[in-house]
């Protein structure tokens, strides 16, 4: 009886997603996971997150340590945005080694190859969107900048995972003409996700007055 009553206990328990660790490699900086900025101490950086499985947006950047002549700096570069199908299994955010400045200016300007490696020894390329920002502070609130990206891009996040609505919404035929696509509730989450902060106040005071709130 016990036995039994441990069993329906057991079953009925939430099912979790199975959860793997994101990490960043060598002098790579992890900035924004799921549009919120990833949080370090004064004394470290925070260089994994566990994520559950499925799609996630992630931004980094190469910040590190290279050799200029006899001297050492610091080579920064712009953030780059993927939506990554995040695997169960552990799996790190990789660059090959770059060791001077010329070397990294280089690699960056002809277009650099991330890729991400898994735990089980595999490794697959990424794509990636090069986020440029505008006026002399463009990255000082990676956040908003990853926010705005979002807004114009139909790009939002439910439950946890990241949700590309034009591509849930938009179809683009063969013949280059564009279809709308999915029903009014997704159509309705595209539009929303594309106003801004004016934009969204006057709808939800619309949508009251429709209900009669």
């Amino acid at each position: 009886m016990n036995k039994w009553l441990m069993t329906m206990g057991l079953l009925a328990l939430p099912v979790m997603t199975q959860a793997g660790e994101l990490a960043a490699g060598n002098n790579i900086k992890l900035l924004v996971v799921d549009g919120k900025k990833v949080q370090s101490s004064f004394w470290s950086e925070t260089s994994t997150v566990n994520l559950p499985a499925g799609k996630h947006q992630v931004v980094v950047q190469f910040d590190g340590e290279v050799k200029d002549g006899s001297k050492t700096r610091i080579f920064t570069t712009r953030p780059y945005l993927f939506e990554l199908d995040v695997p169960k299994q552990d799996a790190t955010i990789t660059l090959p080694r770059l060791s001077t400045i010329s070397q990294a200016k280089a690699y960056f300007q002809r277009g650099p190859e991330w890729s991400l490696e898994l735990a089980d020894g595999t490794s697959r390329t990424l794509d990636y969107v090069e986020l440029q920002g505008k006026g002399l502070a463009a990255y000082s609130d990676m956040e908003a900048l990853v926010a705005d990206y979002n807004r114009e891009h139909g790009i939002t996040f439910e439950e946890g995972y990241a949700v590309d609505l034009e591509e849930t919404v938009v179809e683009v035929t063969e013949k280059g003409e564009v279809n709308i696509t999915g029903d009014a509730l997704a159509q309705l989450k595209l539009w929303y996700s594309k106003a801004n902060a004016e934009e969204k106040a006057a709808f939800e005071q619309w949508v009251k007055t429709q209900a009669g709130l």
